[in-house]
This record gives C-alpha cells, sequence and structure tokens, in this order.
C-alpha cells in the first residue's frame, strides 16, 4: 500500500507542540512542509474536540498539498474526522485492535514502544511503524518515562522489520549518534518548534540525518 511504503522513507518526523512553538501549530507545519518534511503528527493535548478538529482540518489540507502524511495522535475520533493518513497511540490510549476495527485497514496506525518486548509484540499485532521512546531524557512529554537510550535502536533494528522512529531529548548534540545506532527516522520537538525559525530548523535536521 502506497502510504505504508512512503513510511520507509522518512527523514524528519515532524511533531506539533503548542504549548512550545514560538508562534503557533498552523505556522510551524507549514514552515516544516516548506523545508520538505513528508511526516506532520498533529498532537494537541489541550483544548476541546471542536478546536482540534478545526484546527486538524486546516492541517491536514496542508499536508494534502504537499503530498504529506498526517499522522493524529492518541485521538481516533480527530484523525476520522480530518480523514488524517493514520494516528500514533501510546500506551494508555484506545488498544490498537480497537483502534484498527475503527479506522480500518487502510490507515496508518504507529504505536509508541519503550522496550524490545512492546517493539515486537507491536509489529505482531499489526502495527505499521513503531516510535522507541523516549531515546534520551525528554522534558517535551511528563510521562515519557526512563531513557531506553541508542542500544534500544540496535537492538529494534535487529528484532522487527517495520519502520521505527526514535524520539525523546533528540537535538543537535546527539543526533548523529541516533541515526548511526540504526534510526532512519527522527522525532524532534523541543530543539525545532521552540527556535525562531522552524522551516531552517527542519532543513537542518533532514540534511544531518541524510548525511549520516
Amino acid at each position: 500500500m502506497k502510504i505504508r511504503e512512503e513510511l520507509k522513507n522518512i527523514d524528519l518526523y515532524f511533531i506539533t507542540d503548542s504549548e512550545l512553538t514560538k508562534k503557533n501549530v498552523i505556522e510551524d507545519v507549514k514552515a516544516a512542509l516548506k523545508a520538505g518534511v513528508k511526516i506532520i503528527q498533529y498532537r494537541e493535548k489541550g483544548g476541546n474536540t471542536a478546536e482540534m478538529i478545526k484546527e486538524a482540518e486546516k492541517i491536514a489540507k496542508l499536508c494534502k498539498e504537499n503530498n504529506a502524511l498526517l499522522i493524529i495522535n492518541d485521538r481516533v475520533d480527530v484523525a476520522l474526522a480530518v480523514d488524517a493518513d493514520g494516528v500514533h497511540l501510546g500506551n494508555e490510549d484506545m488498544p490498537y485492535r480497537i483502534a484498527r476495527k475503527i479506522l480500518g485497514r487502510n490507515k496508518i496506525i504507529g504505536l509508541t514502544v519503550h522496550n524490545i518486548k512492546e517493539a515486537i509484540e507491536a509489529e505482531r499485532a499489526g502495527a505499521d511503524y513503531v516510535g522507541l521512546s523516549p531515546i534520551f531524557e525528554t522534558h517535551t512529554k511528563s510521562d515519557a518515562g526512563m531513557p531506553a537510550g541508542l542500544k534500544f535502536i540496535e537492538e529494534v533494528k535487529e528484532k522487527i522489520k517495520i519502520p521505527f522512529v526514535a524520539i525523546g531529548g533528540i537535538n543537535e548534540t546527539n543526533i548523529k549518534e541516533v541515526i548511526r545506532a540504526g534510526a532512519k527516522s527522527a522525532a524532534i520537538i523541543s530543539a525545532i518548534v521552540t527556535k525562531p525559525d522552524v522551516e531552517k530548523e527542519c532543513k537542518k535536521f533532514r540534511k544531518i540525518i541524510s548525511d549520516n
């Protein structure tokens, strides 16, 4: 399936954050897409459902115009409402089997995993990709847990065949180690959206990923 093939070629996995952004989520998404980013995850922990859908609709339109995938964090209902390409679910979100039943086979479902056992189980369950979290200590997500380290990337690379994204505390000083450990894709939040020029930061990280 085409959208699943596209997952294999993701370099920078962009995640929105309305609390950290210097401008606003829509402007950040525009900047990321302008920088050539091919996947956007809309993550909104606050706000009501109506507001989320309104914002997600704008992002969905931008993603379609730029041939980028749109993933909604946590909210299967919002993903359905805006016809997003899929959802990303954590351990405390809707169980994978229920989300799959609601979304059907044509949508992407990514799962957060914290260890090799969870990664193998996620692949076995049918997840399209997994997010390895957290690689380093992070303050972006309060419940992220203890850092798994680069060894986690090396282990996962040997054990699963589906695409995976490294996330958690990744920045300019450690991104090269992450890629050299075996990750083809990395999610970076605070090291991008807290900066005044999101497009420039996205381009910089994309280049580092492709060069390593």
